[in-house]
């Protein structure tokens, strides 16, 4: 008998809604307003409408509160998801295309962020991030 299972995990499959965007800008927009975010959460809110992605934060316990808008391609129905800024920073940070595309499914469930150049063809990388909501 074996004191461990190896359990192969397999990323959602089913995320049918995508925004590709630019990685530094989006990077730099979430350094920029994840210093007004709760320090225990670092919540960031990204509201999807149409080609418009605004990002917003805050901090009730401070009265903190950031916002801005970018500029993305999205195909998909108008949304709603938190995701922790520092977790996106650090997966963009590991990121060399210059854009990437994030691909969700509802608000509650993972988001899986993909380099839309991948080094290697012969593996494909991508990052699973899970919501705050």
């Amino acid at each position: 008998m074996h004191a461990f299972q190896i359990i192969k995990w397999l990323p959602p499959t089913h995320n049918p809604y995508k925004m590709v965007i630019g990685k530094n800008e989006f990077q730099q927009a979430l350094r920029r307003i994840s210093v007004f975010s709760n320090k225990s959460t670092n919540q960031v809110m990204l509201a999807i409408t149409g080609s418009q992605l605004q990002l917003s934060t805050q901090d009730v316990d401070f009265s903190f509160e950031g916002n801005e808008r970018m500029v993305c391609q999205y195909d998909g129905e108008d949304m709603q998801v938190s995701f922790n800024a520092k977790f996106l920073i650090e997966i963009l940070n590991a990121l060399t295309s210059s854009e990437i595309k994030l691909e969700l499914s509802t608000p509650n469930k993972a988001g899986i962020i993909k380099p839309i150049e991948q080094e290697n063809e012969v593996e494909e990388l991508l990052m699973l991030i899970m919501s705050l909501n």
